[in-house]
């Protein structure tokens, strides 16, 4: 387990310039399915929530992302910046995906970031919604 680096940028105060590297470093990191990469942006005590699921700490957000993409394999992302401020980012996204079956979707959602002076993000709010697709539909491949 690496553990984080001391500072990660862009750091807020936020512009848009460094709103928006700071979501293509969040799509890439995702884009990669390493939970040890992601897990990284985030601090030791860093609060999410994603769907309906409440989490606290690095260690579970890394448990979390582990499984996950267990379960959504062959997982793709895009994520466009939505608004920033102060220490604030606010995105939209959506990612594609398929279950062991084969059974393809198209996950859509917002979220709103909250960082530390460090730049580690300290809160995370998702709300996710599913929606089924064939392969034939997909747009993220």
């Amino acid at each position: 387990m690496t553990d984080a680096p001391a500072v990660r940028p862009p750091l807020p105060p936020f512009t848009q310039e460094s709103a928006l590297a700071k979501v293509q470093a969040a799509e890439d990191a995702w884009n990669s399915r390493d939970p040890e990469r992601v897990a990284l942006a985030y601090t030791e005590d860093s609060i999410w929530r994603n769907r309906d699921r409440f989490l606290t700490g690095r260690a579970e957000i890394r448990a979390f992302l582990a499984d996950k993409w267990e379960r959504e394999l062959d997982y793709r992302l895009r994520k466009e910046l939505w608004a920033f401020t102060g220490n604030r980012i606010s995105v939209r996204f959506e990612y594609e995906w398929h279950d062991a079956e084969g059974r393809w979707f198209r996950s859509h959602g917002n979220e709103q970031w909250e960082f530390a002076d460090d730049g580690l993000m300290r809160r995370r709010e998702a709300s996710i919604n599913d929606i089924p697709i064939t392969a034939a539909d997909r747009r993220l491949a």
